[in-house]
């Protein structure tokens, strides 16, 4: 036994820092200690002698000891000396002994420590110094309360530690838990399970908790233990009389499934289910109804489902490899628990309902695999359609206003369901149609009477049933008569017979999402469309008090404008005079409260835009109407930037910053309406648009709130170079001349898409102003890149990132628009400047998709000016150059070429040398050979084996070939 010092005491000041109420100074001092005690080779033996003379009452100061000897177990066991092996073991023997004779336990967090640093000194010596830990242990402890709780925590901690599988463990580890579990099995688990039997029969009347705590720990176990010391008729009898005592039945429930859950042979697990079932049938347990207590139900129907997805299981397995007999018996066992199963689903608690979806679900995949169904299996498939249907429906608790966890649990709830409805629709389509139109007719025919929850649920239903019947495309209305003709009769009652006036806002909101959904059924029948249309913009839809409603209607009406705009011809001007209102750019003041928000007003502004533009109406008259549209945002526009300019206060030029930028988006999103069939120019709304432009541009150059107005602006420029055409061309310059002012990297990242988008568009067309903005934008790139930046700042790091590609990216756009003059025309000096960050951006930084978008642009300048009739001085560039980035790259240690992103940067790498050689032709491989491989140290065998490769016509081969090359470089 190590030698325990006489003067070895604890630092009694630094153990004050322990208290959780102690002052910093002496909770500093208490982990420094700790520190310590941790490191020292001895020091910490002082907790042990602690631990084991009980000289400490304070609880703090016992956990800090448990920690201190976890410390040592865990990650300085193999450093302890053989005496000091055996103190950790003494130690937590004593301890244990003293608990045994203690008359009050110790506190739970205390047992619980004390438990993990048993189940790690387990771990590291059950398998080489301590194979007798349990039976010693069992000997100490026999069937005393205080010391069975210690056995049975560390039961738990070992599972934790060896078992359990949410635990994630190294190869090492995993190889050690199974010789452990191989072990135990066959020295001490028979005596384990003895031991359990023992406390479950002497403590299940005067202990529930220890009982219920071995209850645990049986249930913990039994998925790695031979089933057969379990699942006997002495402890499965001990178990179900368990299950009829209050204190200890909800444990009981859990172990029973545990075993139920067990991994086995699909004729004996059918064959135990069933024994189980009998037994707990006849104790009266199937009666549902008389039983009471929801949170015995809720273990009791996890019981059960577990039972039903094990026989499905071995139902399935019994299936595959051919026990006609058997898996007859294992699908009889199934219909048997059907009953049950229906009883559980509709209970009125969402718990005990939800913990029976997972057999429901896999019995109803029983149900489709069957050639045919009999009556009885029709009849279950109804029931569970019919609980489906009353399980979806609101409960009187559920709060619309202010919705919480309750309901969010509620609507993952009904998720769930829907799961069944749409397994129910896969098994019988027939069924599942006629159920749901009966359940339809009948509540739409009292609708005024009924309660909201019923109405909401009926609607819902024919709303669910348009993904549980498959449909290409949403096309219900064509095909098989049966189902349309159902659909077509359920949709035409909805629209009809008034429900839509129903008071309540999920009603509402269930009738305007259906209509949205079946909104093909308006094709066939458009007589239909003006009632509908009547309910989106009235108190029913756009105008009713939810805000909740009005926001979702807005995004629905939006989509059934698109989708039928054309049997709106006749109302188009009726609709948009309805809708002005709603169309108002809300002013900054506080207190204003609209009816509807900026997001969704964004779907009114689309909406109105489709309506005008697809309308019947002569091009003279949708130009009025898209101007009486677009004028009110313009004016509002020009009043608000004067405002802004004068504003100081910083909060108030936010709010205005805001609505000139919703302004802006408003009536980008009028330009989504137009198509290549309708132009803006078709529709005459050029010049409307080019005055929008005249009046966002001033905004540019405002000095304040710069961001929020420059984005808005340039996502309107692009949208007007896609839908004004080379009309958009007179406002670039101005535009881009303001943006480039005082510029952030962010600025330039965002404002480079928009050139090259112009660049690709418009190609020669914008080549003068390109040529002219060229050098200003370049020079602006690199004064950002060249700004210092912290050298932990991650986010400045990733902005000059992002700002490089974005310059790669437009650099590559002006190449390959063919639009070489820009560059070429620069000056000799700054196209050398521009060429070399090309060089560098290859090279030099560790990034593949900018490395892949330079050697693209290498490629194609190859292309431009690589050949005899070239740019004076480039082949010069290309040998000393190009050709040594297409090596330099790859060598790189940061070029990884296991990434498969640097992999697609090597493939241009590739293309780009055989560019040159096919502008270059002979004079290239003579370089090549004779002068830059042999500078590299490549044997002239290689580099006769690169040249051959590059000189015939598979690319593929090429880049396999060069992919090689540098991985054998590298090694």
């Amino acid at each position: 036994m190590a030698c325990r010092s006489a003067s070895a005491v604890m630092d009694e000041q630094a153990l004050l820092g322990l208290n959780p109420n102690a002052d910093a100074p002496y909770r500093q001092r208490a982990l420094a200690y700790f520190e310590q005690l941790k490191e020292s080779q001895d020091a910490w033996e002082v907790c042990a002698d602690a631990l084991a003379k009980g000289i400490y009452s304070d609880d703090h100061v016992k956990f800090f000891c448990f920690q201190v000897l976890e410390h040592q177990i865990k990650f300085r066991h193999a450093g302890l000396s053989a005496p000091q092996q055996q103190l950790i073991r003494e130690t937590l023997m004593t301890w244990l002994q003293t608990q045994l004779m203690n008359a009050q336990p110790e506190k739970a967090f205390i047992r619980n420590k004390a438990a993990q640093v048993f189940a790690l000194t387990f771990v590291m010596e059950y398998l080489t110094l301590w194979p007798k830990f349990f039976f010693d242990i069992l000997n100490l402890v026999g069937l005393n309360p205080h010391g069975v709780d210690i056995y049975l925590r560390t039961l738990m901690a070992i599972d934790g530690e060896v078992v359990d599988r949410d635990i994630v463990h190294t190869p090492e580890e995993t190889r050690r838990n199974t010789l452990i579990k191989d072990s135990m099995r066959e020295q001490c688990i028979p005596s384990l399970v003895e031991s359990w039997f023992q406390i479950l029969t002497a403590y299940q009347q005067n202990h529930p908790e220890l009982t219920c705590q071995c209850l645990e720990v049986v249930g913990a176990y039994v998925s790695w233990i031979d089933l057969n010391l379990i699942a006997n008729d002495r402890f499965v009898n001990l178990l179900l009389s368990q299950m009829s005592m209050e204190d200890l039945r909800e444990e009981a429930c859990d172990c029973l499934f545990e075993i139920v859950n067990k991994g086995m042979d699909p004729v004996d697990k059918t064959k135990l289910v069933e024994s189980l079932c009998q037994v707990l049938q006849s104790a009266g347990f199937f009666n549902i109804d008389q039983e009471e207590d929801v949170d015995f139900l809720a273990k009791f129907s996890r019981l059960v489902n577990g039972m039903g997805q094990s026989l499905v299981l071995s139902w399935t397995r019994l299936v595959k490899c051919g026990g006609a007999k058997e898996a007859a018996a294992a699908l009889h066992a199934v219909e048997a628990k059907v009953p049950l199963l229906l009883q559980l689903l509709v209970h009125e608690d969402d718990d005990i309902s939800t913990n029976m979806v997972g057999f429901c679900y896999d019995y109803l995949h029983v149900l489709k695999q069957l050639p045919q169904l009999t009556e009885q299996q029709k009849a279950n498939v109804e029931a569970v359609m019919l609980a489906v249907m009353k399980k979806l429906t609101y409960d009187d608790e559920y709060n619309f206003d202010n919705e919480g966890e309750d309901e969010a649990m509620f609507v993952e709830y009904r998720k769930q369901l829907k799961m069944l409805l749409d397994r129910l629709a896969q098994v019988s389509p027939e069924l599942l149609l006629e159920a749901v139109r009966r359940v339809f007719t009948s509540t739409m025919q009292t609708w005024q009477t009924a309660p909201f929850m019923e109405v909401e649920v009926a609607i819902r239903l024919l709303y669910m049933l348009g993904e549980a019947l498959p449909a290409s495309h949403g096309a219900h209305f064509s095909g098989d008569t049966a189902k349309t003709g159902a659909l077509q009769d359920m949709m035409r009652t909805l629209v009809s017979c008034g429900v839509s006036g129903y008071q309540h806002s999920s009603v509402s909101l269930e009738f305007f999402e259906t209509v949205v959904r079946y909104d093909k059924f308006f094709i066939v029948e458009p007589q239909h469309i003006p009632n509908v249309l009547m309910a989106f913009l009235d108190q029913r839809g756009l105008r009713h008090n939810s805000p909740k409603v009005r926001s979702r209607v807005s995004y629905l009406f939006s989509r059934f404008v698109k989708t039928l705009h054309k049997h709106m011809t006749a109302f188009i001007e009726d609709i948009l005079t309805r809708i002005q209102d709603l169309l108002e750019l809300a002013p900054p003041e506080n207190g204003f409260l609209a009816l509807l928000t900026s997001d969704d007003q964004l779907f009114m502004f689309e909406a109105a835009g489709v309506l005008i533009v697809s309308g019947e109406s002569p091009m003279e008259r949708k130009q009025v109407l898209m101007r009486s549209l677009l004028a009110p945002l313009m004016d509002a526009f020009r009043l608000l930037l004067a405002k802004l300019l004068q504003e100081t206060a910083e909060e108030r030029q936010a709010a205005l910053a805001d609505c000139l930028s919703h302004a802006v988006g408003f009536a980008s999103r009028t330009s989504k309406a137009f198509s290549n069939k309708q132009t803006v120019k078709q529709c005459g709304c050029t010049e409307v648009y080019r005055d929008c432009l005249q009046s966002f541009l001033p905004a540019l150059s405002c000095p304040v709130q710069r961001g929020a107005l420059r984005g808005a602006v340039r996502s309107f420029l692009h949208r007007m170079i896609i839908c004004l055409e080379e009309e958009v061309l007179p406002f670039v310059p101005a535009a881009s001349e303001h943006m480039l002012k005082d510029c952030e990297a962010k600025d330039l990242q965002e404002f480079i898409p928009l050139i090259s988008q112009i660049t690709a568009k418009f190609k020669c067309q914008v080549s003068p102003f390109l040529q002219q903005i060229f050098m200003p934008l370049v020079l602006a790139i690199f004064e950002v890149l060249g700004r210092p930046a912290e050298e932990n700042d991650q986010t400045a790091a990733l902005e000059k990132q992002m700002l490089r590609r974005s310059y790669f990216g437009f650099i590559q756009t002006i190449a390959g628009s063919g639009m070489n003059e820009v560059l070429a025309n620069q000056g000799a000096e700054n196209m050398e400047r521009v060429l070399f960050t090309i060089i560098q951006g290859a090279v030099e930084f560790p990034d593949p998709i900018a490395q892949k978008t330079c050697f693209i642009i290498l490629s194609r300048m190859v292309e431009l000016w690589g050949g005899k009739d070239g740019l004076v001085g480039f082949p010069d560039f290309i040998y000393k150059h190009i050709v040594p980035a297409c090596f330099m790259a790859p060598l790189k240690p940061t070029f990884d070429l296991s990434d498969a992103q640097t992999v697609l940067t090597l493939s241009e790498c590739a293309l780009t040398l055989k560019m040159i050689h096919l502008k270059r032709g002979s004079e290239f491989i003579q370089f090549l050979q004779h002068e830059y491989l042999p500078s590299l140290q490549v044997t002239p065998e290689i580099s006769q084996e690169l040249c051959q490769v590059l000189q015939q016509p598979d690319i593929k081969v090429l880049k396999n070939y060069i992919k090689a090359f540098f991985q054998r470089a590298k090694l």
